[in-house]
């Protein structure tokens, strides 16, 4: 009875407020009126867009409310301590550019993953530390991996995650589970990535940018689905410890050029790295195998030569069984990666028409241009990305000269030719200077966008 008279009083003193709230207007503009010589046509534009207003606040404010950033939940230091049995080796997971992951048992029994992570102590490292965690927090989609919480004590931060039993993609393509996933399996693993990051692109209130899509931050869960793990982590990253200088060398065969090189920050970047990805997941290869021939040891150059000679069916796993897929199929979908990995950023799909290429049943002729990467020295190999701004003088070729003392190398660079350590330290710079104008334009955009809206 309490209950019900106390709704009758809310509901009675919200619609005073609105009619209080309308006359108040009316009153305003009747003053106006009186006052000022307005034009008529004009003033009934204006109180429709006023009752307009008015009505989508009354009617849409819950709507809008709800979709509001949600904080994410708080979990005790200590209690996380005591999941992790003390972050013990046993309990480890894997380890990584954002830090060291560990398996942990709740108290209410439930099995997640505690993500490790350093980050500086300034006030404004903690504010992005808070701000960053939120937007991750309400990213919820099947074939991402959800954040469920975070706990802080100093500079060590703990992001609480859903915990994956199969563990990570590259197990089952080079590790020890190789060669247990089917045709099917790894066909539906490349379509769920591509949903993945077409939501992080497209889909959600801001564009994210994974900028380190590989095979080993793919997790598979207990259907083996899907989900791309530690997006929205790089911005968390304090200076001293960039993730693209520490652990560059890592990724190196992922990398799209125009980023690792000149700093361009794009959702191609992720597209690139999906289109080697796919590579992997059809040929059971690292994107870098440094144990086989330098003719066959970049797995995209592989890709691009059995391209041209029109045998991309050998670049199938050979644990494939051959009666579980058509050859036509494959090399459509061996196709679509190497449009993804193409020089020109331009000409690589988004991840939205990427869905749909691998889901079309139209056979249409796919006609990729040739891509570029950057090997195990750091140099990039084929053609420079028509739309990087002035890539002309930036352009580097490497020309191998061989002598009594051992191969050396000359670089290229605009006009200027340079020896193989000014060009590694010239590299490297680069890098740096990459890393330290992070563009967050993008999403404060979005963000910006969403609180107008």
């Amino acid at each position: 009875m309490y209950w019900s008279l106390a709704m009758n009083i809310y509901i009675g003193l919200t619609f005073a407020s609105v009619i209080s709230y309308i006359f108040l207007k009316v009153a305003v503009f009747c003053a106006l009126i009186c006052f000022w010589k307005v034009n008529w046509k004009r003033m009934i534009n204006l109180c429709l867009r006023l009752c307009f207003l008015i009505c989508r606040y009354v009617l849409l404010g819950d709507i809008l409310g709800a979709t509001e950033l949600q904080g994410p939940t708080s979990f005790y230091y200590h209690d996380l301590k005591v999941a992790t049995n003390n972050f013990s080796e046993k309990n480890k997971l894997g380890e990584g550019g954002f830090g060291d992951v560990f398996k942990g048992l709740l108290k209410n029994g439930k099995t997640v993953a505690v993500k490790r992570l350093t980050v500086m102590q300034t006030s404004r490292a903690k504010a992005d530390f808070e701000s960053e965690v939120k937007l991750i927090s309400n990213v919820h989609h099947r074939n991402l991996v959800r954040l469920l919480g975070c706990s802080r004590k100093g500079s060590e931060c703990l992001l609480v995650y859903e915990y994956m039993a199969n563990n990570s993609l590259d197990k089952f393509l080079f590790g020890e589970r190789r060669g247990t996933l089917n045709w099917k399996q790894r066909f539906n693993i490349i379509v769920g990535m591509a949903r993945g990051l077409a939501y992080l692109h497209e889909e959600f209130h801001v564009c994210i940018i994974h900028r380190d899509i590989k095979s080993s931050n793919v997790l598979l869960d207990d259907d083996f689905q899907p989900k791309i793990a530690d997006f929205g982590l790089a911005r968390l990253l304090p200076d001293d410890h960039s993730h693209l200088s520490t652990k560059f060398a890592g990724t190196l065969g992922y990398t799209a050029p125009e980023y690792a090189i000149h700093g361009q920050l794009s959702e191609k970047v992720d597209t690139y790295s999906f289109g080697v990805v796919i590579l992997e997941i059809i040929s059971g290869r690292k994107s870098n195998d440094t144990r086989l021939e330098p003719e066959t040891q970049y797995l995209l150059e592989s890709a691009w030569k059995l391209y041209e000679n029109e045998n991309l069916i050998s670049l199938v796993d050979e644990l494939l069984n051959r009666e579980e897929y058509k050859p036509e199929e494959v090399k459509k979908i061996i196709e679509i990666a190497l449009l993804c990995t193409q020089s020109a950023v331009a000409s690589r799909p988004t991840m939205s028409e990427v869905v749909v290429l691998l889901l079309s049943r139209n056979s249409s002729e796919l006609k990729p241009t040739r891509p570029t990467f950057i090997d195990s020295t750091s140099r990039v190999r084929g053609e420079t990305s028509s739309s990087s701004s002035s890539s002309a003088s930036r352009a580097t070729v490497s020309i191998s000269q061989f002598s009594a003392r051992g191969d050396t190398t000359l670089h290229f660079v605009g006009n200027n030719v340079i020896s193989d350590k000014l060009w590694w330290m010239r590299q490297q710079l680069l890098i740096q200077s990459a890393n330290e104008r992070e563009d967050r334009k993008p999403i404060y955009r979005g963000l910006c966008w969403f609180c107008m809206g």
